[in-house]
């Protein structure tokens, strides 16, 4: 379970960052940043941990918690299908930290970001591996930014019905991958994923006859 030894080795202001959808085939990439100026409430520390790793109605809970305590800050901010097109997934999920540093009610001192690279926040920072399972702060980060990200999936879903978000979140599942072949691409699909552009491709009738365009394979 992750704990706050990072962030007291550390002292002063400290922010947990961590995104969420580098990976799934359509939608924003989401990031957070949390920080706790003083103490970490208790039903918090003893539950926080990888949002991959709890329930989703526990990681609701959790998330419930985390907004309502007026001693936990909180950042957000994403990267649009169009940012992660133009400068790649790498670079949009930066961005997204960044923007999500940028809107915490007060400026980190130090940075805790999990993963094994990190953007210039304007402070000094430290990347974690595997930090959403050792650092309260970051994992915290994880768990917002997986519930909003989540449930915009799950609204998008509603309009755009045929690609299963609202369970799969974007990701490439089998009913995802159903939804590409049979309806293609929505605005939301992130087109220059080769996954994407290689269902496409396969979607396309072979009886279709070949062009400049469309070259036979």
């Amino acid at each position: 379970m992750p704990d706050y030894t990072l962030e007291h080795a550390h002292g002063g202001r400290v922010a947990g960052v961590d995104e969420v959808g580098r990976g799934p085939l359509a939608g924003p990439v989401v990031a957070a940043a949390v920080m706790f100026p003083g103490s970490v409430p208790g039903v918090l520390a003893d539950r926080l941990d990888d949002s991959k790793k709890l329930k989703p109605a526990l990681r609701a809970r959790l998330y419930d918690v985390l907004l309502a305590s007026p001693d936990v800050l909180i950042g957000v901010g994403a990267a649009s299908v169009a940012e992660i097109e133009r400068y790649n997934i790498l670079r949009a999920s930066w961005l997204a930290m960044q923007r999500a540093v940028g809107r915490l009610p007060r400026s980190p001192e130090f940075i805790l970001v999990d993963g094994n690279a990190a953007p210039d926040f304007g402070c000094p920072a430290q990347c974690v591996v595997g930090g959403d399972g050792i650092s309260l702060s970051i994992a915290a980060a994880s768990v917002v930014a997986k519930v909003i990200r989540d449930r915009l999936m799950a609204r998008l879903a509603r309009r755009w019905p045929a690609y299963g978000w609202e369970r799969n979140a974007g990701y490439g599942t089998a009913i995802h991958r159903a939804g590409l072949l049979a309806q293609g691409a929505s605005p939301h699909h992130r087109a220059a994923f080769g996954t994407v552009r290689r269902i496409l491709q396969a979607s396309v009738s072979p009886s279709s006859p070949p062009s400049a365009e469309q070259p036979s394979c």
